[in-house]
């Protein structure tokens, strides 16, 4: 807001003079001031006014040149170049935010009161911290984007001036560790609830096969169905893993992954009727399996567990991490032990127990020696 302010002041002559000064503000830092001294207050007051004025007018011009934020988020996902790098759960975040409130907000007035306004609204609706963190970070790399792609004049400094406010008042939150893995008897029920599935005469999805490729490959859903017969290596047993996952970068991360144990058999018997080894849509693959889980009352299990599963079992099996994440392509390791791997007690135990027994052999060989 513009506003001027007149200052009566005496010279060394005794003469009076009126010192008008300028300023705006805006969020309680004067961003713009300037000051003339007339010698009759009205003039002082009438150039006051008018430079207020000017300034009010530029303001108005500056904010009607920048987009809401519904605007400016719709610009983002309609760039034939950003699109490329958007996901499905970023998009689908993003177009939920085009409806909200905080959507009519222009980008540069948008303010930490904004965001933990839309945040309450979230929480209010049923969404937990950890999903609207994702909203607010989505956002985010929409005003990361808009100087730089759209040379349009915001940037994302409200973004990290408001994080500790929504955290200290536990609106966003982290993701919490996942350690749920498939028991025995769960994984049994399944198979049976697929096999019935497949056999069914208009399947043509091998859910069985799928299931027990997703476990010993370690791979996403997403990444099996775009496995090539091209990408499949017969000396070395690996397959070429394109546009693996990667949060730095969003594609090009192709990735070599052998195929142990049973994986590599599994694969061979696909038949080669298409470039692609498992020509089938995710999604269905995934469908079928939460069906059967539901029908099962199975709760708290989800496809990607399978993932997780898979690594346990390498590390319960006596893999190094170094090893491991060759399998699962996990760059960095602390993520690899810490999210994907939970260790059954008993399969410890085993593991220690081989390993006194191989020092107990050893010792007795010496002393034979």
């Amino acid at each position: 807001m513009a506003n001027y302010h007149i200052e009566t002041r005496k010279t060394s002559k005794g003469e009076t003079r009126y010192r008008c000064q300028v300023r705006k503000q805006e969020s309680g830092k004067v961003i713009y001031r300037t000051e003339k001294t007339f010698s009759k207050k009205a003039d002082a007051k009438s150039w006051g006014i008018e430079w207020a004025s000017k300034l009010e007018k530029r303001a108005q011009n500056t904010n009607d040149n920048v987009p809401t934020i519904r605007e400016l988020i719709l610009i983002y996902l309609n760039d034939k170049h950003m699109s490329q790098t958007i996901g499905r759960s970023k998009k689908f975040s993003l177009s939920m935010l085009v409806d909200t409130e905080l959507a009519k907000v222009r980008a540069n007035r948008l303010s930490t009161h904004h965001l933990v306004s839309f945040c309450k609204d979230r929480t209010e609706a049923g969404a937990k911290p950890q999903t609207i963190a994702c909203d607010i970070s989505h956002l985010r790399s929409v005003f990361r984007s808009a100087k730089a792609v759209f040379n349009i004049d915001v940037t994302d400094t409200v973004f990290k001036e408001s994080y500790y406010t929504l955290y200290n008042l536990n609106l966003i939150g982290k993701s919490e560790k996942r350690s749920r893995r498939p028991e025995k008897k769960e994984l049994t029920k399944i198979r049976q609830g697929l096999l019935r599935r497949q056999e069914h005469p208009a399947a043509k999805i091998p859910f069985l096969d799928i299931l027990d490729f997703s476990i010993l490959s370690c791979m996403r859903i997403g990444e099996i169905c775009k496995i090539k017969w091209e990408d499949v290596n017969e000396n070395n047993k690996t397959v070429k893993v394109r546009d693996r996952k990667d949060p730095r970068k969003k594609s090009g991360n192709h990735m070599y992954v052998p195929m142990l144990n049973d994986a590599w058999l599994i694969l061979q018997r696909q038949p080669r009727a298409s470039e692609l080894v498992f020509p089938y849509n995710p999604k269905s693959v995934t469908a079928g399996f939460q069906r059967v889980r539901n029908e099962l009352g199975i709760n708290d299990l989800r496809y990607h567990d399978l993932r997780r599963e898979g690594a346990s079992r390498l590390f319960e099996g006596g893999l190094s991490i170094e090893a491991v994440a060759q399998v699962t392509g996990h760059r960095n390791l602390d993520t690899l032990w810490q999210v994907y791997t939970e260790m059954n007690p008993k399969a410890v135990h085993d593991m220690f127990n081989s390993l006194q027994l191989e020092k107990v052999l050893k010792e007795y060989a010496e002393d034979e020696n």
